[in-house]
């Protein structure tokens, strides 16, 4: 197994830890096979370094959540432009240990065919099953993945959700470890919920996933909505420790995808383009 990361996931910014999580000193953390500290002096300035280093890694404080990177990011964090409007609530989600690829986690955030199955009642239920025809595509002018034009029927799509409906979605992956789901708004029709997932891979099949959401609520207790999303997440916790390869292969001869798989599809093809392997099952030769 891969263990030392290549320079196209080193040079990737990474979340790494909820700002109101980090406490005033030391804290140990961990990013693609390297230990980290993060030190938060008395003032409360934040600084990341590598275990036994001194010199400070580039670091972001955005979304919620500090951010940092092991290599030389030829972008700047992520834009969520949604995340600075005022009537939107930040949920942070807590973070979710997971003993799976971080390319498996963002694959299966990606995967709509699933919700009737694992996601019984919430996301999905049965005889509602058929992904419907949707658009894919790879934005060159930003370096995404996106999927739009999608819609799945759902119980309960939200926790302010009164009943089942046909919910719009759009999807979309910002880097190889960090991707965001655009939904319809049950209080705002003109508007999107928006689910943010964010992955730190600590080691290629052993990740830590940071869900964050930034929604039109202003009912919903925060625990309420807290519990919702870990409840949705920690059922795909079981789906992804129990996928073989742990590894995400990307060899489109490992797995045979459907119709319902074109976003996976793409979000392979673009990490190979890419050349991000960290977490990934690669073939020889």
């Amino acid at each position: 197994m891969q263990k030392t990361a290549e320079k196209a996931a080193l040079d990737q910014w990474y979340c790494i830890e909820a700002l109101t999580d980090i406490p005033t000193g030391r804290a140990a953390n961990r990013l693609l096979g390297t230990d980290l500290v993060i030190v938060r002096n008395a003032d409360g300035n934040i600084s990341v370094t590598i275990a036994g280093q001194e010199a400070p890694l580039p670091t972001r404080q955005r979304y919620g959540y500090l951010w940092a990177t092991l290599g030389t990011p030829a972008m700047d964090l992520l834009p969520i432009p949604e995340a600075d409007e005022t009537d939107r609530r930040v949920i942070v989600c807590g973070a979710i240990s997971v003993k799976s690829s971080g390319l498996r986690i963002v694959e299966n955030f990606l995967d709509m065919a699933h919700f009737p199955f694992v996601h019984t009642d919430i996301l999905g239920a049965e005889p509602h099953t058929e992904v419907m025809q949707y658009t894919t595509e790879i934005r060159r002018d930003v370096d995404e993945v996106w999927a739009t034009n999608c819609q799945f029927f759902q119980p309960q799509a939200a926790l302010s959700a009164t009943g089942g409906i046909v919910t719009q979605y759009m999807y979309r992956v910002a880097n190889p470890f960090a991707t965001i789901l655009y939904k319809t708004c049950p209080n705002a029709a003109n508007r999107w919920d928006l689910i943010c997932l964010f992955v730190q891979p600590l080691d290629p099949d052993r990740c830590r996933a940071h869900p964050v959401m930034f929604l039109i609520d202003d009912t919903s207790a925060l625990t309420d909505l807290i519990h919702f999303q870990q409840l949705i997440f920690l059922q795909d916790r079981i789906i992804l420790e129990n996928q073989r390869p742990r590894l995400l292969p990307l060899d489109p001869r490992t797995e045979i995808p459907t119709r319902a798989d074109a976003t996976s599809i793409a979000y392979r093809r673009w990490l190979k383009e890419k050349g991000v392997t960290y977490g990934a099952q690669v073939r020889a030769g």
